[in-house]
């Protein structure tokens, strides 16, 4: 399993990266995990993004969701597909009111938006706890605690896992999400302090803590906010996990 990853930045797109947005490939299949604001031109340079084969929401804030609107004018209107879009629609997981939030950052005008509608293209199916399969990858989906409903992942294919925390605060979740994990990508939004909101972002320490607890093999660390200190980020995290520990950087790959 390929992890290839398209942008790394949270909260907003940075100065050197796009918002965060994440790419798996196994054999001939590719899903994508995420899509914030910049990342489909990412994909444009390893991918055809006709050649995805299905697309998970971890939630819909616009650094994790912002080119769908970009995504679907490429499913409608490039020339020449090598197929039909609306024959072979594109399978997207993501909350339950995906259908309406995405419709509503395409719309062309405030007056269209309520007509809008994306299923032409688009096979939207809501989260849940049921395993979902895609081709060799079984994705899992485990609801974390964010602002607003969002979940992370746990995907396996070849034997190997990797889980991907989405946006969270500390959670009983993360460690049924990370168990055992090959790889655990996980966001480290700031250097850790006591007096941090809950509910909303892992320091550098927590995502750490994470891995150690759920016995997680190797920490890859993202959601870099660009106003926060990464290498204090990454110092804390090295000092709390002792397994291999990382910043992601955009464009770079990585075998899970």
């Amino acid at each position: 399993m390929k992890l290839t990853v398209l942008g790394c930045s949270g909260s907003i797109p940075g100065p050197d990266s796009p918002a965060s947005g994440y790419l798996l490939e196994s054999g001939s299949t590719r899903i994508a995990l995420d899509l914030g604001n910049g990342t489909l031109g990412a994909m444009q340079r390893v991918l055809d993004p006709f050649d995805l084969d299905a697309l998970f929401f971890s939630h819909l804030h616009p650094d994790h969701c912002a080119d769908f609107g970009a995504l679907t004018v490429h499913r409608r209107y490039r020339p020449s597909p090598p197929y039909d879009p609306r024959a072979r629609r594109l399978l997207v997981h993501a909350p339950d009111d995906a259908p309406e939030r995405l419709a509503a950052l395409y719309a062309p005008t405030a007056a269209e938006r309520p007509e809008t509608d994306l299923s032409d293209v688009f096979d939207f199916r809501a989260l849940g706890t049921e395993p979902v399969t895609v081709g060799p990858f079984t994705v899992r989906a485990v609801e974390v605690a964010h602002l607003c409903p969002t979940w992370g992942f746990r995907v396996e294919a070849e034997g190997r896992v990797l889980a991907y925390t989405g946006d969270t605060g500390p959670c009983g979740r993360l460690t049924e999400l990370a168990a055992g994990a090959h790889v655990l990508l996980a966001e480290a939004s700031w250097e850790h302090h006591e007096d941090a909101p809950t509910n909303i972002h892992l320091s550098g320490r927590q995502a750490a803590e994470v891995a150690k607890t759920a016995a997680a093999e190797r920490l890859l660390l993202t959601h870099l906010v660009p106003w926060t200190d990464h290498e204090a980020i990454e110092a804390e995290a090295k000092a709390t996990f002792d397994g291999a520990t990382e910043l992601v950087r955009p464009g770079a790959t990585y075998e899970v």
